[in-house]
């Protein structure tokens, strides 16, 4: 992904990121999730994606009107409140360039919350925006503060006992290394032996690097695993040599390297591997209560906007444009029970 922050952008931009992710732990102390504050000029019909990006998208205006053949196909609870309340998990620090505070230091965008905000207008809603902690996220969505997850939520047939999906991008996973670094993953987890390696909490790549974990154990050799708060603390420790590797979602690392690439704290991509193992294309797919009634809608309002163009001109706006789907499925094949 492309960047034109220069070091002092940087700079100003991690410090800015301490801020956030200082009045976030706030925010989660007081019960996991805030309102996240919208800003949105733009005309009826049309959707600004990458605003106060901070160098992470390029801003671009996406005409989209509401489809009736497929609002109609919402529940009628929801159609007459609305508004489509999008639920993010990027407290306390977020994940560029997916969903993070912008650098207004209060606008929640992204390329996950954009995408949200033209689902919603394909459907003739009003976006409503609201940040939680990973975990969270999940709390929101069983308790219908939450009517979809649009944060990098991975299809896995686990999952699929408590939600819904309509799939929207690949979900590929990368290993950060420094870049005088000589390790490299070559799709064999045992190159991880003797290595530490940080990875977040509850996620699904968490679930992959523990199931290697033990494998390696059973080979008589072992792999380190250190957890952090947020990225920021992820990345001090791989500047200072207290792990070897980062593990974690392509998009935020391919990020992550541009914005360090002319520091002394530069990192290189040391291989990737689907969000789903070695055997399936993982999926990232918005994320519904089960039997809500709303995976349908939200394929079809994907699959309109990946027609008529509106899903490329997002994706290329976040330089994401190499994760894109030929179209949106309902609930398709997801990581596997014996490994989600």
């Amino acid at each position: 992904m492309r960047s034109h922050l220069s070091r002092r952008s940087l700079i100003r931009g991690i410090t800015a990121a301490t801020a956030v992710a200082t009045l976030a732990t706030g925010l989660a102390a007081c019960g996991g999730d805030s309102d996240a504050a919208t800003t949105d000029s733009a005309r009826s019909g049309e959707v600004v994606v990458g605003q106060v990006a901070n160098g992470a998208a390029q801003q671009t205006t996406v005409k989209v009107s509401e489809v009736k053949s497929i609002s109609a196909e919402l529940p009628a609870a929801l159609r007459k409140s609305g508004k489509l309340v999008i639920g993010e998990g990027a407290l306390p620090a977020g994940f560029p360039p997916l969903a993070y505070v912008g650098n207004d230091q209060k606008t929640l965008t992204g390329s996950e919350p954009d995408l949200g905000r033209l689902v919603a207008a394909v459907f003739g809603l009003k976006s409503e925006l609201r940040n939680f902690t990973w975990e969270n996220l999940f709390v929101g969505i069983d308790s219908g503060k939450v009517d979809v997850a649009f944060s990098n939520v991975t299809d896995t047939e686990e999952r699929k006992k408590k939600y819904e999906f309509a799939s929207y991008r690949q979900d590929n996973l990368a290993f950060e290394v420094p870049r005088k670094s000589t390790w490299n993953f070559d799709g064999n987890y045992e190159n991880l032996a003797g290595r530490t390696v940080s990875v977040s909490s509850g996620t699904n790549q968490e679930k992959i690097l523990l199931e290697w974990k033990a494998k390696l154990a059973k080979e008589g050799k072992a792999v380190t695993v250190k957890y952090f708060p947020d990225h920021n603390s992820t990345y001090l420790a791989l500047a200072s040599g207290k792990i070897d590797v980062y593990f974690g979602p392509n998009p935020g690392i391919a990020y992550h390297i541009t914005q360090v690439a002319n520091t002394p704290d530069a990192t290189r991509n040391a291989g990737k591997i689907s969000g789903a193992g070695t055997t399936l294309q993982g999926l990232i797919a918005a994320t519904a209560k089960k039997d809500s009634g709303l995976a349908k809608p939200l394929a079809d309002a994907l699959n309109y906007l990946i027609r008529h163009g509106q899903y490329a001109q997002l994706l290329k706006a976040y330089n994401l444009s190499n994760e894109a789907v030929a179209r949106s499925e309902v609930n398709p094949p997801g990581l596997p029970l014996d490994n989600s």
